[in-house]
């Protein structure tokens, strides 16, 4: 059997197939070997089932809400379909409102636009920079960062006091992850959304990790918006999600002026312009919409739920154990955790290895056994930097993150799964960590452009 044929053979154990299962990469030490891509957390592969849907769609592209010609009726009809699946999968209420955006980012950028003047904002230091940075665009929002709790309880705790004290009393709105792209913990949402309502705010979910690993609902959950993207969820075509309450959206001026956010548009007789605006979603949708990328998220909805979540998330919990007691058995490893071991999880987990500065472990992975994890701080500079406290941090022989004066260079390594992870991959990494730390790297390595690199 071929090496192309073994590693599309050993693929068979992930639940749903991805692009990419039997791509072939080099190794410094010589050969090759399928590329074990573990770092779904900055990107999934995408699904095959979205390629496929996606091919077979691409001949009859045509513009979106803008013709009369039979592609343009075809295509029109496929978004806002697409835009009515990812409703459902989402468990959107009858009268909320599904916007597409670029990505998460670009969804809370939205939501932050559109909040009223003189909203206070409620934000824990351990979010993404994706929901942690919008609110600051704002000069009339006040930010409150709220510091990391240590028990789901005292996240809950620490909502309560703060929305309790403050003042004036007014719109205000809480931001909160469902699931860490740090460690992979879950928030509790739903314990979140009571003590923001209880107190008169509203609550926005970043279901940027979530949404890939478990079900979400909005309705059940009872939070007030969930912001996503595609290239998370295994359709990597540059769309993403901003779903629920529409009376905020509706009053704010479009977040973009142009052709389909406009109902009407008229000159005066000074020589300007009135313009009447869509209440829809198209209010926010100007520009000619990303019609393949909706259709691709769309497709990943029903991929997974047709898989069934149950089914997904018992067999991610079996692989979160293997790599959970498989790093126990390093000593030199140490698993990052805010709730603790016990907290419950989706398949991201970050480390540090004792003697190693994770820039180079990582390049390590991926040179000398085909391994994608990723390094750094991941995009939350805020808790990653509070994880790692005083943890000593050796340069080792290359890759250390250039530091602020009188700060020492911090980063950690993350590995992640899914749906698309055959066990092998997971096989592989733990004995590529175990092989790292007791005989050490087997290639010398040095620091190109900030990255370290094998020399």
């Amino acid at each position: 059997m071929s090496v192309s044929a073994v590693a599309a053979d050993r693929s068979v154990c992930a639940p749903l197939p991805v692009l990419g299962r039997d791509v072939l990469v080099p190794l410094v030490t010589g050969g090759e070997v399928d590329y074990a891509a573990l770092d779904y957390a900055a990107s999934t592969p995408a699904l095959q089932r979205v390629w496929d849907d996606v091919a077979a769609y691409a001949p009859y592209y045509g513009s979106v809400h803008r013709g009369a010609g039979y592609l343009s009726q075809l295509s029109t009809d496929l978004f806002e379909n697409s835009r009515r699946t990812i409703a459902a999968f989402l468990g959107c209420r009858a009268d909320d409102q599904l916007v597409f955006t670029r990505s998460t980012t670009d969804s809370l950028n939205l939501l932050a636009a559109v909040l009223p003047r003189n909203t206070r904002v409620f934000v824990f230091e351990t979010e993404h920079h994706a929901s942690l940075l919008p609110w600051e665009q704002r000069a009339d929002l006040t930010v409150s960062y709220l510091n990391a709790p240590r028990t789901p309880e005292q996240a809950v705790a620490t909502l309560e006091h703060a929305l309790a004290d403050r003042e004036p009393y007014g719109p205000a709105l809480v931001c909160v992850t469902g699931a860490s792209n740090v460690t992979g913990e879950l928030w509790p949402v739903r314990e979140l959304a009571a003590a923001a309502h209880a107190h008169g705010a509203r609550i926005v979910l970043d279901a940027a990790q979530l949404a890939p690993h478990h079900p979400v609902d909005l309705a059940e959950l009872d939070v007030d918006w969930v912001a996503f993207s595609g290239h998370k969820l295994y359709a990597p075509f540059g769309a993403g999600v901003l779903a629920g309450r529409a009376d905020w959206l509706q009053d704010a001026d479009p977040y973009l002026a142009g052709g389909g956010a406009s109902r009407k548009v008229s000159r005066r007789a000074d020589g300007g312009v009135d313009v009447e605006w869509h209440t829809t979603a198209a209010r926010h949708e100007a520009g000619s919409p990303n019609v393949i990328g909706a259709y691709a998220i769309a497709s990943a909805c029903k991929a997974l739920t047709e898989a069934g979540f149950d089914t997904l998330v018992a067999r991610e919990q079996e692989l979160i154990a293997r790599v959970r007691a498989g790093l126990a058995e390093v000593p030199e490893v140490r698993v990052l955790s805010l709730f603790g071991d016990d907290a419950p999880r989706v398949g991201v987990l970050s480390f540090v290895v004792e003697g190693w500065n994770s820039s180079h472990f990582a390049a390590a992975l991926s040179a000398e056994y085909g391994i994608g994890v990723r390094d750094g701080l991941f995009c939350a500079h805020p808790l990653v930097r509070t994880l790692l406290g005083s943890d000593p941090q050796d340069p080792g022989e290359c890759g250390a993150p250039d530091a602020a004066p009188g700060e020492r260079s911090l980063n950690a390594i993350r590995v992640s799964f899914g749906a698309g992870t055959p066990d092998e991959h997971v096989d592989r990494f733990l004995r590529a960590v175990k092989e790292l730390v007791s005989d050490g790297a087997r290639w010398n390595y040095r620091t190109e452009d900030g990255r370290c690199v094998p020399a």
